[in-house]
């Protein structure tokens, strides 16, 4: 599912006949009335949830393309969203435009818990893999960490050295690490218990738009505004990722942009 500036969320199949096209089989599920930021399936392929321009967030049927939820009150522009894991519920987290994180129930479509900690722009929130807590980053320059359960931060990611905008962010797959993708072009990663910087990776020409750790929690993924996406792979040897050319495989594409 891709999000568009066209105000819709278009669905596409992973495989194709060979007697189809990709645009024959493109699917338009969500309408909002201003651009998609985000898009994601929940546990079912037949529901997506969406955050847009219009200050709203949606969960669609994807057979129909009718909203099944809508959920309202933001200040601003919505930016970003995370489902939580699984086991945790039916909730998830949006962020955007006017500096706080809030909490959804997608069942009755209320707020359920609100965070407003940030001094700018929420650009992602990630949820914690144990669902009890999620990280967000914002053009203040910081990551954030906010335990669901105390209901409060409890941690910041910063130093006075970083006056770049966070664009992403995403957990290790022992939840230790932070990754952060910031506007100077690189990314750092953080200790989520010490609160500290332990890495310091670069590579790309343009700032870091995205970023995902992979599910076996080997390698994690940055896609950037020089029209690249970079993986690194982690070390076995030294447990680190590595940032060198020789262990970086770099997917260029002419054709194709990522958005922050």
């Amino acid at each position: 599912a891709i999000e568009g500036l066209d105000n819709k969320c278009s669905v596409y199949p992973l495989s194709l006949d060979k007697t189809e096209t990709l645009a024959a089989k493109k699917k338009s599920v969500a309408m909002h009335t201003n651009y998609l930021s985000a898009c994601s399936f929940t546990n079912s392929d037949m529901q997506i949830l969406t955050t847009s321009g219009d200050r709203t967030c949606a969960l669609w049927d994807v057979e129909s393309g009718q909203p099944l939820q809508s959920f309202h009150g933001h200040a601003a522009d919505m930016l970003c969203l995370d489902l939580a894991p699984s086991e945790t519920g039916n909730t998830f987290v949006s962020g955007g435009c006017y500096k706080k994180a809030n909490v959804w129930d997608m069942r009755s479509g209320q707020c359920i818990q609100s965070f407003e900690t940030h001094e700018s722009d929420i650009n992602s929130v990630r949820y914690y893999p144990s669902g009890d807590a999620f990280a967000s980053s914002s053009d203040d320059a910081t990551c954030r960490l906010y335990d669901l359960r105390a209901d409060r931060e409890v941690a910041i990611y910063s130093k006075e050295s970083i006056i770049f905008g966070v664009s992403s962010v995403d957990f290790s797959l022992s939840s230790r690490l932070l990754f952060g993708g910031y506007n100077d072009y690189t990314i750092n990663v953080w200790d989520v218990l010490k609160g500290t910087r332990v890495s310091f990776l670069f590579g790309h020409e343009n700032r870091v738009s995205t970023l995902l750790v992979s599910p076996d929690g080997t390698a994690f993924c940055t896609g950037s505004w020089d029209h690249t996406l970079r993986v690194r792979y982690r070390r076995v040897e030294s447990n680190s990722f590595s940032h060198t050319l020789n262990s970086l495989v770099t997917y260029a594409f002419s054709f194709f942009q990522i958005w922050a």
